[in-house]
């Protein structure tokens, strides 16, 4: 079999929280096409059954939308309940809902703070715990979590000091648990995006000056594509992998080698 046979994902479940727009939409697409059943999971259903609709209609995999706030164990635990229930086991899990504040830290509440942190972090830990439990069982399965180039370097000039910490987290969090997991054939990788042009980022009227930086700044001279993000995708939920964990991808367009 060849290496293109072996990169296909038929007949796998996987589940791609913040599924419903940007990042988890591309990376949702690209499993798919894959040959791969998705949940997309999202705290807005209307997009995230929207956007599962979509998916089935061009790829014909089956997909669900489930509305799940990744911060509450019941709701998380619901999810796995229903994929479980629509498709009878789990391989994949995208773990990649999150937020970012942009406020001077001697400004931000502690509320603001610990929001974030409960969304990129301690949802993080959630959802791919919850995998685990599923994966462990099955004694085999792959768990990619969104971290970010922020993990890794302090942006400028955002003043987001919950963000970057909140995606070193989950930079290590991986780590521990793909230690933890390696015998019983569970694997846990992170992907740490760089400057990604989602729909959302290029039509905010507040971002505008802050691309033009980020433009001027990256080597590459502009943003990545969603779509840049799928390939990795792909390798890191397929059994082409099997021998990568631990791992964090950095795909930022050479943005932190200086």
């Amino acid at each position: 079999m060849g290496i293109m046979e072996r990169m296909r994902l038929d007949g796998k479940v996987a589940f791609v929280t913040g599924g419903a727009r940007g990042i988890g939409k591309a990376i949702a697409e690209a499993v798919a096409e894959a040959g791969s059943h998705v949940a997309i999971v999202d705290v807005d259903i209307d997009e995230a059954v929207k956007t599962s609709k979509e998916i089935e209609r061009s790829t014909g995999v089956k997909t669900v939308a489930i509305k799940t706030d990744v911060t509450n164990q019941a709701d998380v635990d619901q999810m796995i309940e229903v994929i479980l229930k629509e498709f009878g086991k789990l391989d994949v899990a995208f773990c990649n809902a999150g937020i970012c504040m942009n406020i001077p830290a001697e400004e931000m509440t502690l509320d603001q703070f610990k929001k974030v942190i409960d969304i990129n972090l301690t949802g993080v830990f959630l959802t791919s715990q919850a995998a685990a439990k599923v994966m462990l069982k099955q004694g085999k399965g792959s768990i990619i979590n969104t971290a970010s180039m922020s993990g890794h370097i302090v942006n400028v000039p955002q003043p987001q000091c919950s963000y970057n910490a909140s995606k070193a987290g989950v930079i290590q969090l991986t780590k521990s648990m793909a230690i933890e997991f390696a015998k019983r054939g569970v694997r846990v990788n992170s992907i740490s995006p760089g400057y990604i042009g989602t729909e959302l980022t290029l039509n905010s009227p507040n971002l505008r000056p802050l691309i033009e930086k980020w433009n001027d700044m990256a080597p590459l001279g502009r943003m990545g594509r969603p779509d840049e993000l799928q390939a990795i995708a792909v390798y890191l939920a397929g059994d082409t992998s099997d021998f990568t964990t631990g791992s964090d991808f950095i795909i930022d367009g050479a943005f932190t080698c200086f």
